[in-house]
């Protein structure tokens, strides 16, 4: 018999493929939306909004003011996901597969659409307040988030151009 990739794979794997549309060069992160018969609703990377510039903005992480580092810019991975769902879809009750454990900004938009699981890989700002943050409004509201391990695929994009 074929054995096929389980779907925590293949979703993570979307989301890991989303990720290298990112051109953050210090944290590429990707997402994917799955609703109950696992079908993907959407797909985000982080990234500048749409119809923006990229060299009219700056991809530092620290070192000045906020307007001068790619914070003030950026839209996260989870968000763009859940901004990237056709209008006549719903998001409730489904789940999100993110390369990087979500910050507590995308957690808000995670609970407001109704998101009720969230699947990660990484999470290594877990000790920052924005993570603290995070994790109480998701105990709060009762939504599940796992970390899974994701080391038997590798992604590497080959461009035929």
């Amino acid at each position: 018999m074929l054995k096929t990739i389980p779907w925590v794979d293949y979703f993570m794997g979307v989301a890991k493929l989303a990720s290298l549309r990112s051109k953050d060069p210090h944290t590429q992160v990707g997402a994917c939306i799955v609703n109950s018969e696992n079908k993907i609703v959407s797909v985000g990377y982080n990234g500048l909004p749409t119809g923006l510039k990229e060299e009219n903005y700056p991809w530092q992480e620290i070192n000045g003011q906020l307007h001068e580092t790619k914070y003030a810019y950026v839209v996260h991975a989870e968000l763009n996901a859940i901004l990237n769902t056709n209008r006549n879809s719903s998001l409730k009750g489904t789940t999100i597969y993110t390369t990087l454990f979500p910050c507590n900004e995308c957690v808000k938009a995670i609970i407001q659409a109704g998101i009720k699981k969230i699947v990660y890989l990484e999470d290594k700002y877990q000790s920052s307040p924005p993570i603290i943050a995070a994790r109480k409004m998701l105990d709060d509201a009762g939504i599940i988030y796992v970390q899974v391990a994701f080391e038997n695929i590798e992604i590497k994009w080959k461009s035929l151009s």
